[in-house]
């Protein structure tokens, strides 16, 4: 094509496409050593699909001693979201998916392969979309909606099985220059198609690393690669993005299976070598019967700030995620208790390919035992930061009561594997904290006789009584309970489990009646962690101020 149409096509001073690959040259690499990406769009809210595929690529990035960044791929400007790119880099950021390089903010970045958002970047895609015009890998094409539109009406009234704009339905392919020069006079809008090498009869095989071979027809499709508003399209963005910043590995979700043979296709064109390709099936649930991939309409799991609204430690959900993509991991973690889940080495050859379910009664499972794990101060301080975004009483409760509150996140922690697992997320926390103050404590005598029927309330008032009498704030566990066993026995209660289960008719219950007696009387509760840690960390006059109110009624 004339240089003096491709200027009227494009601006005649945008940078030559040999300076634009000095700028970025190739990333010095060794054998194994990976470069991967996450490139969202800024659509919307942040789905926890796109954070799973984020932890993913970060992993197989560090892992091998190579690079992750963050690009915004935000080309699309009807569908952008003010502050979703924002929303995208918090995210990460609290999940402690860290990228080497990619967007601060609106304007900073780290890195030099920047900028790392599309938007700042056209007069790169304008460049090599120029050197394509001059090399005739691509042209001007004019069509309005409207004559889109008929090219789709014949197709389909002379039975086209693949409509589209390709061959003899690429109407602008091969215009005679006059015809874009007037088109140009008339100031005809236009995109910039690539001129597909592609045959409408070949098949082309390739290779997923996570599929394996796939077979597809060969794309012959005369895509857009520049829209009317002068900005690439995706399909042909990413490619020079992934070119000039070295990706080595791309990890995406499966809905671009298809599109794999025009993305191979357009990176031979440019004589570049293609990054290795994996897809990952979407994450899905249960819905009646069946199965179907998370909704952003009908799920609010769907959204990554739905559980930190929720209360479920970040690591959590991390290591939940890896769960997923390496069901191994939890055996990992079984044998490395205290080890960051870094440490962890993640396999693609594990990952799960039909696509992996959501379960929370798993998620709240593996969250349970990393608040296990955590010491008291840690849950205090990472409890009280999430009660104050989203619980003002309970953050009011920790704030005015630190060494109680502590104290009480204390019992049965520092055991190992043995530690309490009774608090899923921090929204669990007010239940676990707040029976521990008067105000909120609620237990009557009516209630602990019907909680503990048929034992009589005679027999309730004289265990408890006897339990005042022989307490012992210096007494250890076993001592404790030893005077637990009997006041069982002095109230014909059996003080030996294998007794009783023997002979039940010789008495009136067990030592197991009798501790639920006093637990109820002084927690309110059926369950709860170790009663004589609680009743050391509530103090005596507490302990027995909730007695003598039970037994006075």
């Amino acid at each position: 094509m004339d240089k003096a149409i491709i200027n009227r096509l494009l601006p005649d001073n945008l940078p030559l496409v040999a300076d634009i690959e000095a700028k970025y040259p190739q990333r010095n690499l060794k054998d194994g050593v990976k470069v991967t990406r996450i490139a969202p769009s800024p659509t919307g809210f942040m789905h926890i699909g796109g954070l799973y595929a984020a932890l993913i690529s970060e992993r197989l990035a560090h892992q091998s001693g190579g690079t992750f960044y963050l690009r915004i791929e935000d080309t699309d400007t009807k569908r952008e979201v003010e502050g979703a790119a924002a929303l995208i880099e918090s995210s990460l950021s609290y999940y402690d998916i860290n990228f080497d390089e990619g967007p601060i903010g609106k304007e900073g970045s780290i890195g030099s392969y920047g900028p790392y958002v599309q938007s700042q970047r056209e007069d790169i895609y304008k460049a090599y979309i120029k050197d394509m015009l001059e090399t005739d890998r691509a042209y001007p094409c004019f069509c309005t909606e409207e004559e889109l539109d008929e090219i789709r009406r014949k197709q389909e009234l002379n039975g086209v099985v693949r409509p589209g704009y390709y061959g003899q339905w690429a109407k602008w392919r091969d215009m005679p220059e006059e015809k874009v020069l007037q088109a140009l006079d008339s100031n005809v809008p236009f995109v910039i198609r690539f001129k597909s090498p592609g045959s409408p009869d070949g098949k082309v095989i390739v290779h997923d690393i996570l599929k394996g071979n796939i077979e597809f027809p060969e794309s012959d499709m005369d895509i857009v690669i520049m829209k009317s508003d002068g900005l690439p399209t995706y399909h042909f963005a990413h490619i020079i993005d992934d070119h000039l910043m070295g990706t080595t590995h791309v990890v995406r979700g499966d809905e671009w299976v298809s599109s794999m043979p025009l993305h191979i296709q357009l990176f031979k064109a440019m004589g570049w070598k293609t990054p290795k390709y994996g897809h990952i099936a979407p994450i899905q649930k249960n819905d009646d019967g069946g199965k179907r991939k998370l909704s952003k309409r009908k799920d609010p799991e769907a959204s990554v700030a739905y559980y930190d609204e929720k209360g479920y430690p970040k690591n959590a959900v991390i290591e939940y995620l890896l769960n997923l993509a390496n069901s191994n991991f939890e055996d990992w973690r079984r044998v490395n208790l205290e080890a960051s889940y870094k440490d962890f080495q993640f396999s693609l050859n594990k990952l799960n390919n039909s696509g992996a379910l959501f379960d929370f009664v798993k998620l709240n499972n593996i969250s349970k035992n990393v608040i296990s794990l955590m010491s008291a101060d840690e849950v205090y301080e990472t409890g009280l930061e999430w009660a104050e975004k989203h619980n003002e009483d309970l953050a009011s409760l920790m704030k005015n009561n630190p060494d109680y509150v502590k104290n009480i996140l204390s019992i049965e922690r520092g055991q190992g594997a043995k530690n309490r697992k009774d608090i899923a997320t921090w929204e669990d926390l007010a239940g676990e904290i707040e029976y521990f103050f008067d105000d909120k404590f609620d237990m009557s005598y009516d209630i602990l006789c019907e909680k503990v029927a048929p034992v009589s309330g005679d027999d309730i008032k004289k265990i408890l009584n006897d339990f005042m009498s022989s307490y012992d704030t210096s007494a250890d566990k076993n001592e404790w309970f030893d005077k637990v066993k009997a006041v069982a026995d002095n109230n014909g209660f059996a003080s030996d489990m294998k007794a009783y289960k023997a002979n039940k008719e010789a008495f009136k219950g067990s030592v197991a009646d009798v501790a639920k007696i006093i637990r109820l009387a002084v927690t309110g509760r059926d369950q709860s962690p170790d009663l004589h840690a609680i009743m050391i960390v509530m103090g005596k006059d507490r302990v027995f101020s909730r007695i003598n109110n039970i037994i006075s009624a």
